[in-house]
């Protein structure tokens, strides 16, 4: 699923969102996070800063959410503007021991035009490295399947800022591929034509340092992007094949 959140805004007192997590066991999320590039599936979407903030709700497995980036330079020329909203629901479960599953929908909306809908589907093992794998198949423009297979590791304390706030460490690889329809969508030849292949499209390494802070969980982060498909590869320019960015993500649960 792409970084970030809020297509509207939405007010919620703490008092008011704790009132509904006891009497109807509704938990409730924000989250805010700018992101020097947005990369989504190996796609430089920004070359620059970016907010990403959202808000979701959780009730027995089930979750919705909405979400949302907003350009805060000029590098697309539409700074301060909202460029995509996304809404999203989805439902996860235990299948048994060490094993979940998740379910779900996302509806992409870009106000300078176009929408476009997936269905997604993945499992994540709680075993060594805790591998996941998802797949999604966009329905309505594209009519392709991205697949991503992840590994990670997480650690609870690497270091400290203070007594009160320790450093966590949580490293994460995926791979993504796309088939003939998915890369035909989203990329192009070096000829300009359509890549009508399948393939291995992306790499993605991220490194978090995971906190704690007045109530929030604050994770700056280092992140790396290279693009696999030797095709994709002559087509773009080459800042756009291997990617460097930073970021910091906020969060408070109610």
């Amino acid at each position: 699923m792409k970084a970030g959140w809020i297509a509207a805004t939405v007010f919620l007192t703490a008092a008011g969102m704790g009132w509904a997590q006891e009497e109807t066991g509704i938990a409730f999320e924000v989250t805010t996070d700018f992101y020097s590039k947005y990369v989504w599936r190996g796609q430089n979407l920004v070359d620059d800063w970016v907010w990403q903030p959202g808000i979701s709700a959780s009730y027995q497995g089930f979750t919705a959410g909405l979400w949302g980036s907003l350009d805060l330079t000029h590098e697309n020329g539409q700074s301060g503007e909202f460029t995509e909203y996304d809404f999203y629901g989805d439902y996860s479960v235990d299948l048994c021991e060490g094993i979940g599953a998740s379910v779900g929908y996302i509806n992409y909306k870009f106000p300078s035009g176009g929408t476009t809908q997936e269905i997604y589907g993945g499992l994540s093992f709680d075993t060594l490295l805790s591998p996941s794998v998802a797949l999604y198949y966009d329905f309505e423009d594209i009519n392709g399947t991205y697949i991503t297979a992840g590994i990670g590791h997480s650690a609870e304390e690497i270091a400290k800022i203070s007594e009160e706030i320790p450093v966590g460490l949580d490293i994460s690889l995926s791979i993504g591929w796309g088939d003939s329809n998915y890369n035909e969508g989203y990329w192009e030849k070096e000829d300009g034509n359509a890549l009508h292949e399948s393939g291995f499209n992306d790499l993605t390494l991220s490194i978090g340092f995971p906190m704690e802070i007045a109530g929030w969980s604050v994770t700056p982060s280092l992140n790396y992007v290279t693009l696999l498909d030797s095709n994709i590869r002559k087509a773009l320019a080459s800042g756009d094949k291997d990617m460097f960015f930073t970021g910091i993500s906020l969060g408070k649960s109610f």
